[in-house]
């Protein structure tokens, strides 16, 4: 349950700092699992946001929130000073805290919410280290990879992205244990879904995206031809009512929902998968070992989603479609690859193998160990056992 107070306790505390995005959530997530499993009286504070996705991801943790309202540094100038004060205030909420309850370590994931416990961190001899899932850093980690101990990369491209001298750790990404004892008759169920189907999962990660849902709706004719198939769309919550309204005139049987907690059921189940190209999406598709066709999202710029894809497109995981984001080129575009994949179980088959093995099942275990090691350090423990134990768990990036 998240608290939005501090609680005081003797026990050690570690403060997770980003949010706004499922993907700045879920591998820290994955990462306070495994450090639990380890130190069962850890502490856990998330700096995130306060949109509402940190609340409805956080709510099932035993974890403090500590919301921030941060407005983007970009935009018309004139608005430079409101954001520059909020994140001025931000960073003096961290150093309050830090002074009345000192981390062990402080873990940043990314987004501008991730900054000011970062810089608090450092100013106050903290340990920082960065989770970096992306392919390419976003401006977060880019500006602070060289206050941190240690920058946890999920593929060693990342290394390429960072100034050098960065310690670029390639360890994968921290996904929860669930993705890893999955059960596909229970998934099925899970679901409501036919046991005499194969199914297609379309996802656009935890708020949706409409450019996909758009997109497999135009398609939805042409998939209505395959009659052994059948359909989990997660929409999110703004396109729920349109979705459900478009399967209603297909042949195809579909579940529509706005978002589901169970995604390791949920790829369980399926045996193809439309989605995004978010970095912890991606890790969780690997580990449980399904084809996929990715649309990476189109707005960044950096494209990061797109190196993301093209991690799994080169070990022959993943299909990329480009997201036009008009769905009268998308449409066809899209159902052009599905068509190709849904008929053929030899290469989805080939494209799973592949997924599994570039999956790394002792991401979270691995990092824990190392964040653990820095928190040691913190209280006098041996700083070279430490860098012993990362370097015989996590291949430098370079």
């Amino acid at each position: 349950m998240v608290r939005d107070s501090r609680v005081g306790s003797d026990s050690s505390l570690i403060v997770f700092a980003g949010g706004g995005t499922g993907g700045h959530l879920y591998p820290a997530l994955a990462l306070a699992d495994a450090l639990r499993g380890r130190v069962p009286r850890v502490r856990f504070l998330f700096f995130a946001t306060d949109r509402g996705i940190d609340h409805r991801v956080l709510e099932r943790v035993d974890a403090e929130l500590f919301r921030q309202n941060l407005p983007p540094l970009r935009g018309a100038p004139w608005r430079w000073p409101g954001a520059l004060a909020a994140l001025r205030r931000a960073c003096r909420a961290c150093r309050s805290c830090f002074a009345s309850d000192r981390p062990g370590v402080v873990i940043g994931t990314g987004g501008l919410s991730s900054v000011p416990a970062v810089l608090e961190a450092r100013r106050a001899d903290v340990p920082v280290a960065l989770l970096n899932p992306d392919a390419v850093p976003g401006r977060a980690n880019r500006l602070l990879a060289r206050l941190a101990e240690a920058v946890f990369a999920q593929w060693e491209d990342t290394a390429a992205h960072l100034p050098r001298g960065v310690n670029v750790l390639a360890c994968g990404c921290p996904i929860r244990a669930a993705f890893f004892q999955v059960n596909r008759r229970a998934a099925i169920d899970r679901f409501r879904l036919r046991h005499d189907r194969k199914t297609l999962l379309v996802t656009g990660a935890s708020q949706g995206a409409r450019s996909i849902n758009e997109a497999v709706m135009a398609s939805l004719a042409g998939l209505g031809r395959f009659s052994d198939w059948q359909v989990l769309h997660l929409t999110g919550d703004l396109d729920l009512a349109r979705v459900q309204a478009a399967y209603r005139h297909c042949d195809l049987p579909a579940v529509v929902l706005p978002f589901t907690h169970d995604m390791p059921l949920a790829l369980c189940a399926a045996d193809l998968v439309v989605s995004r190209a978010g970095a912890s999406t991606l890790a969780e598709i690997s580990a449980v070992g399904v084809p996929s066709v990715l649309m990476p999202y189109p707005f960044h710029r950096d494209m990061h989603q797109l190196a993301n894809a093209r991690c799994l497109e080169r070990v022959g995981a993943a299909r990329i479609v480009k997201d036009a984001i008009n769905p009268a080129i998308n449409g066809p575009a899209l159902l052009a690859v599905l068509e190709e994949l849904m008929v053929d179980d030899d290469t989805r088959q080939a494209m799973a193998a592949a997924a599994r093995r570039g999956g790394q099942a002792g991401a979270a275990e691995t990092i824990a160990d190392a964040v653990w090691a820095l928190a040691r350090r913190q209280e006098g423990g041996s700083p070279r056992v430490a860098s012993r134990r990362v370097e015989q768990t996590c291949a430098p990036a370079r």
